[in-house]
Parts: C-alpha cells; sequence; structure tokens
C-alpha cells in the first residue's frame, strides 16, 4: 500500500514542484497537468477502500429480489477485482496511468459506489482530496519517526479503519 515516505512521495512531490511551485496554493485547475499524483490519489483511494461493504440499500419495488430485501454490495469485489486491476492486491499508481502517462479513468473504479446509489458528495470530495493532498504534500516531507514504521493493517468494522500510527511533518 502507499507510504507517506515512499518513492510515490517524492515523485509526486517532483510534479508538484514542476507545476505548482512553492508560491502558491494547488487550484483545481493544476489536476489536470498532474497525471501522476491524480493517479496516486486513486490508487490510494482504491487499496484504502474505507467503506468496503458500501451502505445497505433495500429495493423499494418488486425486482428479481423480494421486496425490502436488504442489499450489502461489496466494493471490494471490484476494486480488488484480478480481471480489472494487473496488480490487484498491490499498490501500483500505474493502474490509472496510460503508455503515455497521461491519467486514465478505469470502470473498475468505484470508491463513492456505482450508479443510483453513488455518494452525493463525490464530486466535492474528489476536489477535496486533491486539494488537501497536495497542499499537504507541497508544504511537507513526511516520515516515520526512527526505529518505527507504519502499519497497514486496519481495524474492520463499518468501516475499515487504520490502526494508530506516529508520523513526522517536516517542512519542506
Amino acid at each position: 500500500m502507499f507510504c507517506v515516505f515512499s518513492p510515490y512521495t517524492e515523485r509526486v512531490q517532483t510534479e508538484i514542484d514542476a507545476v505548482i511551485g512553492s508560491s502558491r496554493a494547488p487550484s483545481l485547475n493544476d489536476k489536470e497537468d498532474m497525471p501522476y499524483t491524480n493517479a496516486v490519489i486513486h490508487e490510494i483511494q482504491r487499496m484504502g477502500n474505507i467503506l468496503p461493504l458500501n451502505v445497505i440499500h433495500m429495493a423499494t419495488k418488486d425486482t428479481t429480489l423480494d421486496k425490502e430485501t436488504i442489499i450489502m454490495p461489496t466494493l471490494t469485489s471490484v476494486l480488488h477485482d484480478e480481471t480489472m486491476w494487473e496488480t490487484s492486491h498491490s499498490f501500483n499508481p500505474q493502474h490509472f496511468l496510460d503508455q503515455d502517462g497521461q491519467f486514465r479513468k478505469r470502470e473498475a473504479f468505484l470508491p463513492f459506489s456505482a450508479g443510483k446509489r453513488v455518494c452525493p458528495g463525490e464530486q466535492l470530495a474528489r476536489a477535496e482530496v486533491f486539494l488537501f493532498f497536495t497542499s499537504l504534500l507541497q508544504r511537507f516531507s513526511l516520515s516515520a519517526p526512527d526505529g518505527e514504521q507504519p502499519s497497514l493493517e486496519f481495524k474492520l468494522g463499518g468501516t475499515h479503519s487504520p490502526k494508530p500510527y506516529r508520523l513526522c511533518a517536516v517542512p519542506r
């Protein structure tokens, strides 16, 4: 999975420096010129899969299921489908880059669900994640304290929650 002090971070920071620099804040207009950063963000969302079981739904009209049947779609099955992702269980931003290094959308990327049940705040969430992530990595280099490594394990409940870990944010 993505590790905040990995080569991925260095490459994202190189792209941030080239496109935005250090004298201004990132804007949504920068996103199109930052395919690698966008790919890393998408891969974090694919691997992070915060809400793996999605939200329960109920049929409101007769379908092939009985009325009032509770449906729990599992996004994990799509986000880690071995037929859709070249390296489905590994962190790999290349999933979202074409052969020319440009960002490419993927049909199996559904971290906000799909269809009528898609998260109504998806566009706002995508914008905020991009702005927060690029602003953070524009200003700080992140690392674990000496001798520590953040765990990639999570607590399973209604959501996947990372186990607590410590992180150092050093101004760039």
